[in-house]
């Protein structure tokens, strides 16, 4: 028998921690514990899919825990490796993943579920097209493109990004990325519909990085993708020829030399919290890709990089409220901007100029659609590639303001505690630098005089934080814009952003 079945009683615990300091020899069956309570078949494959063939599963699903067999000993190998280094994780949870002590796994005739998502998995593998028996989720796939939609967008995702990640299962042809309904989409196409099915069944619901950009895959009704262009939102990887067109161009040779140079090490060391998980790492190159994950969450600056391409323009702005000092902390959340110009023929208009374009792209998903002054704003990537300021003795009004050296830029230190907690604008802030005399009726008042219903409040322990609820996102966004380095007295200036909690 080569069920692996634990005594259920007290000495469960111990067994574990003895068999953690025991290293089975390398075996091509991987046992793996600690899996959250209703892990499907599917899951657990999805781990083993990009190191090679698995042919067999077995759960033990009371236990939590289950055993994967690899078609080699060295594939297996390769997996636990690569695992050793990147903690493996299901359903946002850490698993852990050992040689298991039998060199073979034997499964009797009636674990059909298993059977049937591995007979699935095995004719994708293999080329050829699943049984009408498979699993609803496994059904075989019509086109070599998938569509990709990318839920709790807390940092960019590049197109560099996604194609490292999908080429883990076969060769990616054409990647085209959109937005649509305020989501950050992407289409992407395979050599074969074969491989999309792979990928899909190892990547939908996993995250790109630690707790968020959660990928959600479905197949398009496409077939082929048209792609004009080869730059920051499209590429076809058969065409290198292709001219940039209006877009962005693709990341300059330079840089992407930047991204693999002797420094990468210390370029890893600078990300704050904790380390990127499996999909992040899970390209060709891992130290690349979390250099790139690092640099577009605007963790580091990359030389030459700053100041270019970083410019966005804002557009259905609220004339009669809005100030380059409002533009400035708003998009301020996002990144430290540099220079804020409202037009001056068009003053529902302004340019705000980011201190790269990581920023600038990390401002944009977060604040287009968002309504300010009353107004749903549009904000998009401008042509500029700077904001002019006046020339010396213009008087333009006050409508161009140069925040390059202020004191309030959230993303001037390497590792801020700022760059975990980038959210979109929601209905809950986070006060900091509370005075120790100041109440919750204090801030209650302060918040509804900027305009607006204080629903919840919350002190933390000690009193120099909390979070405060207001009814809208809209009145939100209005309290951040008014209240942020509000002076409370004493030189303590209020620091305001989103929270992801609710109260």
């Amino acid at each position: 028998n080569v069920l692996y079945i634990h005594k259920s009683n007290g000495s469960d615990s111990k067994k574990l921690r003895v068999e953690d300091r025991m290293e089975a020899p390398p075996s091509r069956v991987l046992h793996i514990r600690k899996l959250p309570n209703e892990t499907s078949e599917s899951e657990v494959i999805a781990l083993g899919l990009p190191f090679g063939k698995v042919t067999n599963i077995l759960t033990l699903k009371g236990k939590n825990q289950a055993f994967l067999e690899l078609g080699t000993e060295e594939a297996a190998i390769t997996m636990i490796n690569y695992y050793s280094t990147v903690t493996p994780h299901v359903r946002n949870v850490p698993v852990f993943i050992q040689y298991s002590n039998h060199k073979q796994l034997k499964t009797d005739s009636g674990n059909q579920r298993a059977q049937a998502v591995l007979q699935a998995v095995s004719a994708v593998q293999g080329g050829g097209t699943p049984t009408s028996g498979s699993i609803v989720d496994l059904t075989a796939a019509s086109s070599p493109v998938l569509r990709i939609i990318i839920d709790n967008m807390f940092y960019p995702v590049t197109l560099d990004v996604l194609q490292q990640i999908f080429s883990k299962f076969g060769t990616v042809m054409k990647i085209i990325t959109f937005t649509k309904n305020n989501q950050f989409q992407a289409l992407l196409q395979f050599n074969d519909p074969p491989t999309a099915q792979q990928a899909k069944i190892a990547l939908d619901g996993q995250n790109i990085y630690n707790s968020c950009c959660t990928l959600r895959i479905d197949y398009s009704k496409l077939v082929n993708l048209n792609v004009k262009y080869n730059n920051d939102k499209s590429r076809d990887y058969t065409r290198p020829e292709l001219p940039a067109g209006d877009g962005q161009p693709a990341m300059d040779p330079n840089m992407a030399a930047a991204f693999q140079g002797k420094d990468s090490n210390s370029l890893l060391g600078k990300i704050p919290g904790k380390s990127l998980p499996s999909l992040a790492q899970g390209g060709l190159s891992p130290l690349n890709a979390a250099a790139a994950a690092a640099a577009a969450a605007g963790r580091v600056a990359l030389s030459g990089h700053s100041g270019s391409s970083g410019v966005l323009l804002a557009s259905n702005l609220n004339e009669e409220m809005v100030t380059p000092q409002s533009l400035f902390t708003l998009f301020g959340v996002y990144g430290d901007a540099q220079r804020v110009k409202i037009l001056y023929n068009k003053k529902d208009s302004a340019l705000i100029q980011m201190a790269d374009a990581n920023q600038a792209q990390l401002a944009m998903s977060h604040l287009n659609g968002q309504k300010m002054h009353g107004k749903a704003i549009r904000v998009a990537l401008s042509k500029h590639t700077s904001v002019q300021l006046p020339r010396d003795g213009l008087d333009d009004q006050g409508l161009t303001k140069d925040f390059t050296n202020s004191p309030l830029h959230r993303f001037k230190k390497p590792g801020s505690k700022n760059f975990q907690n980038i959210f979109p604008p929601t209905t809950t802030l986070h006060l900091s630098n509370i005075p120790t005399d100041v109440t919750e009726e204090d801030l209650r008042l302060l918040f509804s005089n900027a305009g607006g219903t204080v629903n919840a409040f919350k002190f933390f322990q000690d009193h120099k934080m909390a979070l405060l609820q207001m009814s809208t996102v809209e009145e939100a966004i209005q309290g951040l814009i008014d209240l942020h380095n509000y002076n409370m007295g004493d030189n303590h200036h209020l620091r305001v952003s989103f929270s992801k909690s609710t109260i």
